[in-house]
């Protein structure tokens, strides 16, 4: 689809400034874009690509200082914003966005597909499942009985959803992830053997969901393991069994949160970060990347370190251990000029 930039600008509640007739097709970085793209500078260090980018408009902050007349720019309050805003407008219609059920699925007993839905080629839905209106469920896929999807839902290839779990409307979960697989769950005998623990429980996944690939949420054990409305999961993250994740959370890649641990709302926890079990995370705390969090987190902030503490306190030990060499040697010094 086409628009012309002031098309783009009354879309934005922008203020434009150039040719208001220039044609976009597309959107592309800005070091690289042609004529027909359409781009955005909100981060200080892309501003020098403006110069020599080709782009047919900008999106640029209100303060943005303009060095060309050559170009049209796009001046909003949140260049980043804007963009996507764009980018969801001008996106290609995928192929897989027409709604069709194929002939090479298999469908269970009692399954109720509510209006336009698409199934794609050797997906399985058990019985008695529920599937909303304009959901999708790509090839490959698994659906175990009794499971409900909401509205406007996106399943991608080669996912799993085990028996018994509730998805909201609006949810997207990306290729090779698995939805309510066993918690991890086994009780040590006198023997020195385990005994597994019946997982009785299932996943519920609020609305506004976005999951991505090789993920893994466990089911609980007794009750639900929940996430919440409009939390983002990156790769390859793990959510134990009983987990409950807060609204608007935001989890990346690698992250490990172990069984009935419940994080709140707001909060960002950045790569491989390690959070164990029973524990509770308030709402709107940060963990950096790497950190390792042993208990509770009951006042918001930023939180680093190897075991996870205030990101001042880290910074002030950390500044320490830096003096520590020269400590040494002011001791070496001291010792050498004893007297004898």
């Amino acid at each position: 689809m086409t628009y012309r930039a002031i098309e783009i600008c009354d879309m934005l509640n922008g203020e434009i400034e150039g040719n208001r007739d220039v044609i976009i097709s597309t959107a592309g970085k800005i070091e690289r874009a042609k004529p027909e793209d359409i781009t955005f500078i909100s981060n200080p260090l892309y501003e020098k690509y403006f110069a020599g980018t080709k782009a047919g408009v900008v999106i640029v902050s209100k303060d943005f200082k303009n060095t060309r007349k050559d170009i049209t720019l796009i001046r909003v309050n949140d260049p980043y914003t804007a963009f996507i805003t764009v980018l969801d407008k001008i996106k290609p219609e995928k192929i897989s966005e027409m709604f069709s059920i194929s002939d090479k699925c298999v469908i269970g007993m009692n399954v109720e597909m509510n209006g336009d839905v698409f199934v794609g080629d050797f997906v399985r839905i058990g019985d008695g499942c529920n599937i909303g209106d304009r959901t999708r469920i790509m090839h490959n896929s698994t659906i175990g009985r009794n499971v409900k999807i909401g509205k406007n839902c996106l399943i991608q290839c080669n996912v799993v959803i085990y028996e018994d779990c509730k998805l909201g409307n609006n949810i997207i979960i990306h290729s090779g992830t698995v939805i309510g697989s066993d918690g991890f769950g086994f009780a040590k005998q006198e023997d020195g053997s385990f005994k597994k623990i019946p997982q009785t429980g299932n996943v519920v996944i609020e609305d506004d969901v976005e999951i991505g690939s090789n993920t893994s949420i466990d089911r609980a054990t007794i009750g639900e393991t929940r996430i919440c409305r409009g939390a983002k999961l990156d790769n390859q993250v793990q959510i134990g069994h009983n987990v409950e994740i807060g609204e608007n959370t935001v989890i990346v890649s690698q992250v490990g949160i172990a069984g009935s641990t419940k994080i709140g709302k707001r909060c960002m926890i950045a790569g491989q970060a390690g959070i164990v079990g029973h524990l509770t995370i308030c709402d709107d705390v940060i963990i950096g990347a790497s950190v390792g969090v042993s208990k509770s987190i009951t006042t918001p902030g930023i939180y680093a370190g190897y075991r996870a503490k205030p990101i001042r306190e880290e910074l002030k030990e950390e500044a320490l251990v830096k003096e520590i060499s020269k400590l040494k040697d002011r001791i070496k010094e001291l010792e050498k000029s004893k007297p004898q």
